[in-house]
């Protein structure tokens, strides 16, 4: 490792740098990952307990993640703050503490996380963990959508579509969903291939739709393909016997 990279020469990497650097080291860079996590390397902590909780070139083991992000919040890193959010939220490794969560996104929202404002507009839409404030929630989707986050800009049109907090407006809707769709959400480019269609353009709303899959989960998947089922279009409704339309 150190005729490659020093563990001195880790800590001064810049926190933007490390993707490149790791995907240009390959199958070497989780032994670099392991000796800068011991040696107190916050991002190399996050990412090592990244790789933990996803089984990610090494057995799966939530606990031991958390530990990691535990390790790499107590040394400021931003997405181990939010990801021990995430781990609350969801049960990983830890029991479920929706209260906790809040106070982990909190602090990643503070510190300006889009992902952090996006999952605490989430529990305060759901009330989850913390009163429900649908217009503090719009605050902060719109605070992560400023910086490009394309779900939570789907989430802005969402607003506008069904007029929560505002006025309804489809047509600034449709400017938001757009806008998610070619950020890579799944749901902004269902949203997107909707309108499309309500404005008579079948062409280009199956050229989002077939997106889809690329991204979705499979439950949104699931939920498609009733829906595409029931289209009036016969054009649409063959698009759920296509390949990756299928579960």
């Amino acid at each position: 490792m150190d005729a490659i990279v020093s563990v001195t020469q880790l800590s001064a990497l810049p926190a933007d740098a490390w993707a490149a650097m790791l995907a240009q080291a390959g199958e070497q860079s989780l032994p670099w990952l392991v000796a800068a996590a011991r040696q107190g390397v916050p991002r190399a902590q996050a990412i090592l307990a990244q790789r933990l909780l996803t089984g990610d070139g090494l057995p799966a083991d939530a606990e031991h993640a958390v530990y990691w992000f535990r390790q790499a919040a107590a040394r400021d890193d931003i997405e181990a703050i939010n990801m021990l959010g995430r781990c609350l939220e969801n049960g990983w490794g830890v029991p479920v503490d929706a209260q906790l969560a809040v106070y982990w996104y909190r602090q990643a929202a503070t510190l300006g996380l889009d992902w952090g404002c996006y999952n605490l507009a989430n529990l305060l839409m759901s009330g989850k963990g913390i009163a429900a404030d649908r217009a503090a929630a719009l605050v902060l989707y719109r605070q992560a959508a400023g910086q490009g986050h394309a779900k939570s800009i789907n989430i802005v049109g969402r607003f506008y579509e069904e007029g929560w907090e505002m006025p309804a407006n489809l047509a600034q809707a449709a400017v938001y969903y757009c806008a998610a769709a070619v950020g890579g959400d799944f749901r902004g480019q269902f949203n997107h291939a909707r309108l499309l269609l309500d404005k008579g353009k079948p062409q280009q709303a199956l050229a989002w739709l077939r997106r889809i899959p690329d991204s979705a989960t499979p439950a949104f998947m699931a939920n498609l393909r009733s829906w595409l089922r029931i289209s009036p279009l016969a054009v649409i409704r063959a698009l759920s016997e296509e390949a990756p339309f299928q579960p």
